[in-house]
């Protein structure tokens, strides 16, 4: 590998090259280091299942509801004994008992019976159809139906929901709140999910004072390490953080430690004489890529140590977001069963002032919107993280254009999401994750 500190990049990569072999590598990661699937599976108990991706199928092994159960209050009875009832007719039944959710009426309804019935309660032997409370007036025993019902009318019957045998939640489904509130309903305690990725992240530099330290003299604050754990959450990985000093064997040793599927080194990446990642990983394992056809986070790169998916971000702030976004993020995801695109809102807008870019370049900008319009942040320091605080989102500019015309229509991918934009109407909003 040429040494590239002092000397700079050579040739640069593009994106979708990067992108290309990145998806190319994840294609062959399995269980034990097979090919065409994910990390392995592990169980995870119902209450913690929220989010988590499904490493296999789930069938129900019941019937939902298990029983036959009253959709209204009021009478369960036999449909046939209702005919002929009206309001100036009504028919009389005696009420032998009543049936309550999870207190069911222990007898059968014979004719000319009725059982007092709540919502949801099992359906008595016997009975096939509850006759609402409206329609009848119970004295002394004995109730009064001024309405006449089918049978079946007003149950639902056992299995309406679910029914024992059916696939319920498919493999690869990450669940939401709903999903696990089904499971609960077909009695599962656990499920086998997709193992969340170990990711380490390593930050390095002399110059680095911990977050939530007061920065002063030469020092600054280390503010990549909270971003990118938020990152990392977000896109179903497990962190772990060790901040280094610019020591060459200590880096070496952080990246041969064992555990880790995802090596996330932030800062070291670029060109400078303390920028030891880029040797390191080459000697190692294997550099895949080092200097990217993009901007910012041209010195973005990255390889394997190992098991370890690894990856170079530069220590700026914004450049170390956006290579997050464009390499680590999508990696992370696929590794845990996610999908491997952007997981933001998005919302297509006319630009209010045209973007300038450069062909064989790719451009990440970030973006204000204002009176339904996208508007370029005039700065392009990479270094500036204050400038994706005061942004919407960003749009990304192929390398194939020298940049976007005023009044074109552009995606923005969103930091935030769709509601929190002042927008009279949305055309074309859309959620990505």
């Amino acid at each position: 590998m040429r040494d590239v500190r002092m000397r700079g990049f050579a040739q640069r990569m593009d994106v979708e090259e990067v992108e290309r072999l990145l998806r190319a590598r994840l294609a062959q990661v399995g269980p034990d280091g097979g090919s065409g699937a994910p990390l392995g599976a592990e169980p995870v108990p119902l209450l913690e299942a929220a989010g988590r991706v499904l490493a296999e199928a789930v069938e129900a092994g019941v019937d939902v509801p298990g029983f036959d159960r009253s959709a209204m209050d009021g009478y369960a009875v036999r449909g046939e004994d209702t005919f002929g009832a009206t309001d100036y007719g009504p028919l009389t039944l005696d009420v032998v008992g009543e049936s309550y959710p999870g207190r069911p009426f222990d007898g059968t309804v014979a004719p000319g019976q009725a059982v007092r019935i709540m919502t949801g309660a099992p359906v008595p032997q016997g009975a096939d159809a509850v006759v609402m409370a409206e329609v009848c007036q119970e004295k002394q025993g004995r109730v009064e139906v001024r309405d006449a019902v089918s049978p079946r009318k007003h149950v639902g019957p056992a299995g309406e929901d679910i029914r024992c045998g059916d696939l319920v939640l498919r493999e690869g489904r990450r669940l939401r709140p709903q999903d696990v509130g089904l499971l609960a309903s077909i009695g599962v305690p656990s499920v086998a999910c997709v193992r969340r990725p170990r990711v380490r992240l390593l930050v390095t530099g002399d110059e680095l004072v911990r977050p939530g330290e007061a920065p002063g003299g030469a020092r600054i604050a280390d503010s990549n390490s909270p971003m990118l754990r938020a990152l990392i959450g977000r896109d179903g990985g497990e962190v772990s953080v060790e901040h280094l000093p610019d020591r060459r064997e200590r880096i070496r040793a952080a990246l041969e430690a064992p555990g880790a599927d995802v090596i996330l080194v932030s800062g070291g990446s670029s060109v400078g004489q303390e920028d030891h990642a880029p040797g390191l990983v080459a000697e190692l394992g294997s550099l895949d890529f080092h200097g990217v056809a993009m901007r910012p986070s041209s010195p973005a790169g990255g390889g394997r140590v190992g098991e370890a998916h690894v990856f170079l971000l530069p220590g700026n702030p914004v450049s170390c977001l956006c290579a997050y976004e464009f390499f680590a993020g999508p990696s992370i995801r696929t590794l845990g069963g996610r999908a491997w695109r952007w997981p933001h809102a998005r919302v297509r807008l006319p630009l209010l002032r045209k973007i300038s870019s450069q062909v064989g370049r790719t451009d990440y900008v970030r973006v204000g919107i204002e009176g339904g319009k996208v508007v370029p942040i005039a700065t392009s320091g990479a270094s500036i993280l204050s400038s994706t605080v005061r942004a919407a989102g960003a749009v990304i500019v192929p390398r194939e254009l020298e940049g976007m015309a005023e009044g074109v229509q552009v995606e923005v991918l969103l930091y935030g999401g769709v509601d929190e934009l002042d927008l009279p109407a949305v055309s074309g909003a859309e959620n990505a994750g």
